[in-house]
């Protein structure tokens, strides 16, 4: 990852993949936001190997920096790739498609006081596939919550703004895909590191999505229950061997006071699935513990006395 030092209060990272014809007028709406505030800014447009002319609508802009993959890498790679040459202090992200209110970024970093992440909320799903999405998202975030122990209004918006040096540490873990912002929610709460939610309106995207609600869907889960096993793994073996313990325990009374104290061979498994699952569950624990990366950036804090 490239380091580099800070020179601007703000870096605005912008992954983009064919969104010609609204890109340049999205921009410009980020672009007067930032100028009406107090913060110094960057904006970073990372073309993710667009083929409708997106990049010759980049070349119109003047005073951002352009990256641009000569394949697609996905919104995660983009994402990450920004942040890594990123000069600000914050870091944001958001998309161009007209979908996030992009005309209140300065109001998102002044949220970030106190906080080492704030992301918007969204109070509506505008996406397609929405009979399947709400339900599948729903559970998603609840799932995750579990995972993390708090909860998430809002799993995966694209919305944010976080610390620079907090983020820095957790660029390599980025997937490539649109799970890249699920897996920042995720290492930011299993690492100590607040969040705050802010509500936000969501607009009906401009162009095609590319979204694959069924791929993505199932990476999301996948990245979900994955960045749990790396942080809280007691939290995916625990439950599973508390129930089936149960279940065991109240078989082998069944078996005691039922068959003459013949316990059945049912009863056996049961308990010794449950005893593995508890042992598997504790030695990745112990794994986690020995092997959990030290983190330098410390967390924000909302305030500092000294009596």
């Amino acid at each position: 990852m490239e380091s580099s030092a800070v020179k601007y209060d703000v870096s605005i990272v912008l992954p983009i993949h064919n969104e010609a014809g609204h890109l340049v007028e999205e921009i410009e709406r980020i672009r007067r936001a930032m100028d009406a505030s107090r913060f110094s800014y960057e904006i970073i447009a990372v073309d993710d190997g667009s083929t409708d002319g997106s990049a010759a609508e980049l070349a119109t802009v003047d005073a951002i920096r352009v990256i641009r993959f000569a394949d697609n890498r996905g919104s995660g790679s983009a994402r990450r790739y920004g942040s890594s040459v990123a000069q600000g202090e914050v870091v944001v992200w958001t998309d161009v498609d007209m979908t996030y209110p992009n005309d209140q970024i300065p109001e998102l970093v002044d949220a970030l006081q106190g906080h080492d992440q704030v992301v918007g909320a969204r109070r509506s799903e505008e996406g397609t596939v929405k009979l399947f999405r709400r339900p599948a998202k729903w559970l998603i975030r609840k799932l995750a919550s579990y995972l993390a122990g708090v909860k998430i209004p809002d799993l995966n918006s694209g919305f944010r703004a976080f610390r620079r040096e907090v983020g820095a540490q957790f660029l390599h873990l980025l997937p490539r895909g649109f799970s890249c912002v699920t897996t920042l929610t995720m290492t930011f709460l299993t690492n100590g590191y607040s969040i705050r939610y802010v509500p936000i309106d969501y607009a009906p995207r401009r162009g095609v999505s590319k979204f694959h609600w069924w791929s993505d869907t199932r990476r999301f889960i996948l990245q979900v229950v994955r960045m749990a096993l790396s942080y809280e793994p007691l939290r995916v073996f625990g439950p599973p061997a508390a129930i089936l313990g149960i279940t065991g325990i109240g078989k082998l009374i069944y078996d005691l006071f039922d068959k003459d104290f013949r316990v059945g061979t049912n009863t056996i498994v049961l308990l010794g699935f449950a005893g593995s699952l508890l042992l598997i569950g504790l030695l990745a624990d112990l794994l986690v513990q020995l092997n959990r990366r030290r983190h330098d950036a410390m967390p924000a804090v909302a305030a500092d006395t000294q009596t």
